[in-house]
């Protein structure tokens, strides 16, 4: 199956000092990370954004230091989706939209994570926000909750559909699986990340997938083969799809990324992964886990 569309992959974060001698070369400095990690996976959540808007001087480094095929997926800050109804927000939306826009080319789509309380009797006020988005930019729609996943499902993917807007997979399956590593770390994740079922469908011409890992590599395996044959389907669909790997021990989310990667490569005609080009990497799918 040759493939077409753009893939990326990435974590949640870029400057992890844990990282270095991995993913990053052995005595990386703090300031070279972003440079780093952008020319070994090719995208990452910008989930900081959710808590404060970059300067305009920070978001001209961040281009400067990316090449132009790496992708960005910044989180809407909290200001916008947790501040009541979104219409009020969208001189905030998109005041928050142009501070990022010199990224140029390296924006990926937004996250909109609605908050818990946001149901159905509020998807007119979505359907207004969605239709005042800046054309210029892509935007996913995040559903945070079993409560709203759960309740007017097929008006939320009818309303999104709509409006060209993504949905955001999350795949928490993984950390509800029992592991030979890490029990405490699941427990804390299984804490604070919403037990919502996997529904794995899209509703756009691009989706994002959330896929937090079991700090137990053989854990991990079953549902990496899983996603790759979904993703490869996907992408032969016409669908660009961004996987954010995570994991509890976040000094693991890379070789995630890694060993997905790999599935995926061995079932589409996919570019190498810069990683495996970088510093003589080494291609051991597992080589964070020990």
């Amino acid at each position: 199956m040759n493939i077409v569309q753009p893939f990326f992959i990435g974590c949640a974060i870029w400057a992890y000092k844990d990282w270095i001698g991995d993913l990053f070369p052995t005595g990386s400095k703090s300031a070279d990370l972003l440079r780093l990690y952008s020319r070994r996976l090719t995208t990452v959540e910008g989930n900081t954004t959710f808590y404060a808007t970059p300067k305009p001087e920070v978001v001209a480094r961040w281009a400067a230091e990316t090449p132009e095929e790496f992708r960005f997926c910044f989180k809407l800050p909290r200001e916008v989706s947790h501040s009541g109804p979104l219409v009020p927000q969208l001189p905030a939306t998109h005041a928050f939209v142009e501070r990022l826009a010199p990224l140029g080319a390296r924006l990926g789509p937004f996250f909109l994570q609605l908050p818990p309380g946001y149901g159905p009797q509020r998807y007119d006020d979505l359907a207004r926000w969605l239709a005042a988005w800046p054309s210029s930019s892509a935007s996913a729609s995040k559903c945070a909750t079993r409560l709203v996943c759960a309740r007017g499902e097929a008006q939320l993917m009818a309303l999104l559909e709509q409006h060209n807007a993504g949905r955001v997979v999350m795949d928490v399956r993984p950390i509800r699986e029992e592991g030979q590593d890490g029990a405490e770390l699941l427990d804390d994740a299984r804490e604070r990340k919403p037990d919502v079922p996997l529904r794995p469908i899209y509703s756009s011409d691009f989706t994002l997938i959330r896929y937090i890992g079991n700090p137990d590599y053989t854990v991990n395996e079953p549902f990496l083969d899983e996603w790759a044959a979904r993703i490869a389907q996907w992408l032969h669909d016409g669908v660009t799809v961004y996987a954010f790997m995570h994991c509890p021990d976040e000094a693991r989310s890379p070789a995630l990324c890694r060993a997905l990667y790999q599935r995926l490569a061995a079932l589409t005609t996919l570019p190498p992964l810069p990683w495996d080009e970088a510093d003589g990497g080494s291609v051991e799918q597992t080589s964070m886990f020990g």
